[in-house]
């Protein structure tokens, strides 16, 4: 079943990162994730000293993911096995400090 890649982003994660800060710091880092495609958009989201998920890009994150709205469906329905897939085939581009995009599912994992 496909994500509402949206309500995903500005409820569900915002929700949970607010609720559980203290295990978003112990991600530590800032990530940038850009999904192309009607249903995507741009996050920023911030596991430092005051976590938060907004919508945008207001630059300074350790790590940017960029990755098409199709792909990105495909690595929510399996994170482990869709993730390295899409790596190496070239469909989930990360720069920046690279370790720290493994670090995202840690994240996602608050939703409950």
């Amino acid at each position: 079943m496909a994500v509402d890649i949206k309500n995903l982003f500005n409820e569900e994660l915002k929700n949970a990162v607010a609720n559980n800060p203290d295990k978003a710091k112990e991600v530590g880092a800032k990530f940038q994730i850009n999904i192309a495609g009607d249903g995507g958009g741009s996050w920023f989201i911030d596991c430092t000293d005051d976590p938060k998920v907004e919508e945008g890009n207001p630059g300074g994150a350790d790590v940017t993911i960029d990755i098409a709205e199709d792909d990105f469906q495909k690595l929510i329905e399996n994170p482990q096995q869709n993730g390295m897939q899409l790596f190496f085939a070239g469909k989930l581009k990360v720069q920046g400090n690279q370790m720290l995009a493994m670090k995202l599912q840690k994240l996602f994992d608050l939703r409950g």
